[in-house]
């Protein structure tokens, strides 16, 4: 019995979408910026050092450990793979705390973005963990849009960009989140990333 077109049509799009799971980000604005901001994004991106954390002393390391452990923990139902939830929270940590960011900031900003999923695509055309949109990669980047589906590359024009922001806001959280998500001046945005950022938080922190 042959199938009608419009069921293997439904069945198409049904294969696309386990392929590409949507999200609900906003949409990041393309804005005019200054030749060194620019600069300094584009360096940022560039600097090929692996994301390894190196700590200045042993209560450093120890303090990570514990942070990483903590973090593992939680992270399990989301990220079930061993290795995978390894390499994920240390490059998040990695980029985060390079960008002068608080770690769980970052995963609670993901948490809302893309619920930790890499290939998540919005509806406006945002990619990866932390959703960032593609004109991206031609202002600061390479213009190859496909690597914003690499972990450490979606990490760290994320992180790159928040800290932008945040620099711009003159360390104005709330105003920095509105920002990186498109919707400035609006409270339901950056009130879900700080409600999330509490889930990462370390106890007693």
């Amino acid at each position: 019995m042959r199938k009608p077109l419009r069921w293997i049509a439904g069945a198409a799009m049904l294969l696309a979408a386990s392929w590409v799971v949507p999200a609900q980000a906003g949409n990041q604005k393309e804005e005019q910026m200054a030749d060194s901001v620019r600069v300094a994004l584009a360096n940022a991106i560039a600097d090929a050092r692996p994301p390894k954390p190196s700590f200045r002393d042993e209560t450093a390391q120890i303090r990570y450990q514990l942070w990483f452990n903590t973090m593992s923990e939680r992270l399990k139902k989301r990220l079930p793979d061993v290795q995978s939830r390894t390499e994920f929270l240390e490059v998040a940590w990695y980029e985060a705390t390079r960008a002068g960011l608080d770690p769980g900031l970052v995963l609670g900003l993901i948490q809302v973005e893309s619920a930790y999923r890499k290939y998540a695509v919005s509806l406006v055309g945002a990619r990866g963990y932390m959703q960032v949109m593609p004109f991206w990669t031609g202002v600061i980047g390479d213009n190859d849009r496909r690597k914003l589906f690499h972990m450490q590359t979606n990490l760290r024009y994320g992180c790159a960009i928040l800290r932008m922001y945040l620099d711009q806001e003159k360390g104005n959280l709330y105003l920095a989140l509105g920002r990186y998500n498109g919707s400035r001046g609006r409270p339901e945005y950056p009130n879900a990333v700080l409600a999330a950022w509490k889930k990462w938080e370390m106890p007693g922190g």
